[in-house]
């Protein structure tokens, strides 16, 4: 089993969002996210999986990670509600992080079993959009545990302003066929 976290974020202040918004709209880094998560299982928040289109990404198994015990997905046979972060602790199948900020720090500052194998870093480089309402969210947490936990193993993918990097746990073994895996799906992009 292997944990794979995968954002973009900008590239000064670490921001993912403001309010519900990804303050960019980039669409190779849509078709990269696709890319590397289809056919896979994903956990995300509650507002992350509320932004997704009719709360789904088709061909995708969806854990959300709420505290809210009685929240219903909208397909409940791809989808399912997990309270308790631990679940994932001893989980089987490759597992890949998808957000939000809380989540990714649930992760990235948790125990040994729960930090992702694997971070795909996408860094968004223009100018975030000035329209937009609400309270930025940041991962700088996460980053700050980037910087001391992981080594960058693969190039810099550079496409529409992103810089795409993989990471990996230092000292770590990490299974090469979900790290070629990823590898190809950034490649197939370019």
């Amino acid at each position: 089993m292997t944990k794979i976290a995968i954002w973009c974020r900008h590239k000064n202040d670490n921001i993912i969002g403001i309010g519900a918004a990804i303050p960019w709209h980039v669409k190779s880094d849509f078709q990269r996210f696709r890319r590397i998560t289809e056919g896979q299982t994903l956990v995300a928040g509650q507002k992350t999986y509320e932004s997704f289109p009719n709360r789904t990404l088709p061909n995708r198994k969806i854990f959300v990670l709420t505290l809210d015990e009685n929240y219903e997905v909208s397909d409940s046979q791809n989808h399912s509600v997990v309270n308790d972060i631990n679940f994932f602790k001893d989980f089987e199948d490759d597992l890949y992080i998808v957000g939000g900020a809380t989540v990714y720090k649930l992760f990235m500052t948790g125990s040994n079993k729960l930090i992702p194998d694997i971070v795909v870093d996408c860094i968004y480089q223009k100018d975030i959009n000035p329209n937009l309402k609400g309270e930025p969210v940041d991962i700088t947490d996460c980053i700050d545990v980037l910087n001391k936990k992981y080594i960058q193993v693969s190039l810099d993918y550079e496409q529409d302003d992103i810089t795409t990097r993989i990471l990996i746990r230092k000292g770590e073994f990490v299974e090469q066929s979900v790290l070629k895996k990823i590898v190809k799906a950034i490649e197939e992009g370019m």
